[in-house]
Formats: structure tokens, sequence, C-alpha cells
């Protein structure tokens, strides 16, 4: 009897694990942006898991956020520095701005808080908030992880 409650304890734990190998654990994106905030100036090193949903471009960057909306709090945006958009699309076949949505991703990286300052009439002002940027310079510090 004692043999039997031992073998069917053994089964049943085997069956509670749900746990795939090819589950994908994202990070916590306001965990990031308090660490940031918390280190500033400095940033927090760290290999992230995030999924892309929006993208934009200014000044030959191109910069993939978390949220649909830049400005949103809760966003992390990955800033992609001009001299890997070729290479990226190159190695993707599709403009970064483009590729990236709806993908998830992995950067290594530093994790730091950007003062974004208002303009007017292309004049800055001194209103401002707060944005948490991975900055990315080379390729081997991204790759896909979930193709949508």
């Amino acid at each position: 009897m004692k043999t039997t409650l031992v073998i069917l304890a053994l089964l049943l734990t085997g069956c509670i694990s749900t746990s795939s190998h090819n589950e994908v654990h994202y990070s916590d994106t306001m965990e990031i942006i308090r660490s940031a905030a918390e280190a500033a100036p400095l940033g927090v090193e760290g290999i992230y898991t995030l999924k892309i949903k929006a993208a934009g471009m200014q000044r030959a960057v191109v910069y993939l956020n978390t949220e649909e909306d830049y400005r949103d709090q809760r966003n992390i945006t990955v800033s992609l520095h001009p001299k890997l958009i070729d290479e990226l699309t190159a190695k993707y076949g599709e403009h970064p701005e483009v590729y990236w949505i709806g993908k998830t991703m992995e950067v290594r990286g530093q994790a730091k808080r950007a003062r974004i300052v208002f303009s007017s009439n292309g004049r800055p002002t001194d209103k401002y908030y707060y944005q948490t940027h991975i900055r990315v310079s080379d390729a081997s510090q991204i790759k896909v992880l979930i193709k949508s």
C-alpha cells in the first residue's frame, strides 16, 4: 500500500509540471523602469525579454517600444544606433522599424532613464518627462525569440 501511494504521488507530481522548455518569460517592464530610476543617472545592466508593439524613427535612430504610445509610463524603448540599420535590414529582410513589430526580443544592455524635454517652435521648454531606454549599438545585443 505504501509503495502504491509513493508511485501515485510521483505520477501526480509529474503531471503537475506544465511548463515548456520553449516558454518565454517576459521581463517585468515596471521593475526595469523602477530599477533604472533608482540607479539614475547610472543604468541597470541586464538581459531583457520584451515584446515590441510599436516603432518609430527620428534622426536615423530607430526606436522600438513595448507600448503603442511611446509616452506611456509603462513603456521601455529599445533604441537602435543608425550604424545598425543597414545590417539589421540585410539580416532580417525588412527595415527594423517594420520587422520588429509584434515580435519578442531578447536585448542585452543597460536600461537607463532618459530625460525627454518638450519643445515649442523648435526650442526646448522647461517641461520634460522620463523614458527608460536600452541603447543597442551592436547587432549581437538583440535576437528574436518569438516571430509574431
